[in-house]
């Protein structure tokens, strides 16, 4: 199981806590990263079992789940720019009047209206789920989708993608298997894309890249490895620094 698939199977409360247990592991659910039971995990000059140090993770990486998801693309949260602004101020705690003060909109009663929108949006995404997890019981023919990588910069149809279309593709394209070299890149923008997240495995999590390690690691995929990393970065695979000094997977 990828991160994505145990980030979109977590349960509500799971999702909330950012982690899920899985036999004698703690997994965060945002980056992927173990934790082991009966380990013990030092965090300056205080020592930490796992299931605490997991949250410290958490707290220390990605700010808090909060925080991390409030930044995911709008495609997958469904806000608009608008709501995303609100529900970072009300997290904060913030009054209805710091709130109508801090991004100059109507008045309290304005916010007061926006607060109940936003319920009602809550309501309406409880009666959708729950239908959605019913439909599942019954229907027997709905294909397996590949879920979308978080760090997507663009979402749209180019991701509509089955788990058995993603896997012809990789077939097709890498007769020698996945870690062989690339047959061609000149293809659809959705294969490009399957392509693109075989590769990026080849890449270790955690670990700063100069160029020249960067191009290495795909001219074992393709001569054109400058395309490769130009569509790498443009799909939110691979981060860099301006100056093209260090690149890295992001999380």
């Amino acid at each position: 199981m990828n991160i994505s698939e145990r980030f979109w199977n977590a349960s509500l409360e799971e999702l909330k806590r950012g982690y899920s247990q899985e036999g004698d592991y703690y997994i965060c659910l945002l980056c992927g990263k173990k934790f082991e039971q009966g380990i013990i995990y030092p965090e300056g000059d205080i020592l930490y079992e796992a299931k605490k140090y997991i949250s410290i993770h958490i707290q220390k990486t990605h700010g808090s789940v909060f925080e991390y998801l409030i930044q995911m693309d709008k495609k997958i949260t469904g806000l608009t720019e608008h709501q995303n602004n609100l529900l970072r101020l009300f997290y904060q705690g913030k009054s209805d009047q710091e709130v109508q003060k801090e991004m100059g909109i109507g008045s309290t009663s304005t916010i007061r209206n926006h607060r109940f929108a936003l319920k009602e949006k809550e309501r309406q995404s409880k009666v959708f789920l729950t239908m959605m997890e019913l439909i599942k019981e019954k229907d027997k023919n709905a294909p397996a989708f590949v879920e979308v990588h978080k760090t997507a910069t663009m979402v749209d149809e180019r991701y509509n993608v089955t788990v058995d279309e993603y896997e012809k593709t990789v077939k097709k394209y890498f007769p020698e298997g996945s870690q062989g070299y690339l047959k061609t890149f000149d293809m659809k923008e959705k294969h490009k894309l399957v392509i693109l997240r075989e590769i990026v495995k080849r890449f270790e999590r955690e670990r700063i890249y100069n160029e020249k390690e960067v191009n290495e690691i795909l001219k074992s995929a393709y001569d054109d490895f400058v395309t490769l990393r130009r569509y790498l970065i443009e799909y939110g695979f691979l981060d860099r620094k301006q100056d093209g000094s260090q690149y890295w997977l992001k999380e």
